[in-house]
């Protein structure tokens, strides 16, 4: 297995796409209501990602709104899987995406060189100029334009899928 690629090696890759993105670093969070605080210091939508897979190993990462809900029953019939979805696997999201729990993002996308996962961004999440990732670890929060989450996405040759998939 290649090494993840780190925070530098992100902010390096969005420069030569020529991506603005600006990141604030903070203590590290691990959830949703951890990083409420935060929330006066940088604008933008805050997300929250849900790593899932289906039963014939068909992965994908539901980036939302850090508040919306997901139904987990359901959403199968919405992003395309084959059956109702669970939760994937911690060593599977740090082989496809190179995160551990409690950093997963968007982002991950730099580190899916094999095209394992397919990403879903949120519909309503998409409604904010700015979106807000960890940096591929859970001690910083990067800010990136919308659109330039897909050109990201697109860059490491990602098609996202923008649906909605919140409740």
């Amino acid at each position: 297995m290649t090494t993840p690629r780190t925070a530098a090696d992100l902010f390096r890759f969005l420069d030569e796409l020529g991506i603005g993105h600006t990141t604030k670093t903070h203590p590290p969070v691990f959830t949703v209501a951890e990083s409420a605080s935060l929330r006066d210091e940088i604008p933008g939508g805050h997300t929250k990602n849900l790593f899932v897979k289906d039963k014939k190993d068909n992965f994908f990462l539901l980036t939302v709104e850090e508040n919306a809900s997901v139904d987990l029953k359901t959403v199968h019939t919405i992003i395309g899987a084959a059956s109702k979805v669970s939760f994937g696997k911690p060593e599977k999201l740090m082989e496809y995406l190179g995160v551990a729990p409690g950093s997963v993002t968007a982002f991950g996308a730099i580190n899916d060189t094999g095209k394992n996962v397919t990403f879903i961004l949120d519909s309503e999440l998409m409604e904010h100029e700015v979106i807000n990732c960890h940096p591929l670890s859970n001690d910083a929060t990067t800010s990136i334009a919308r659109d330039d989450l897909i050109r990201f996405m697109e860059a490491t040759g990602h098609t996202p899928l923008v649906l909605k998939v919140t409740a």
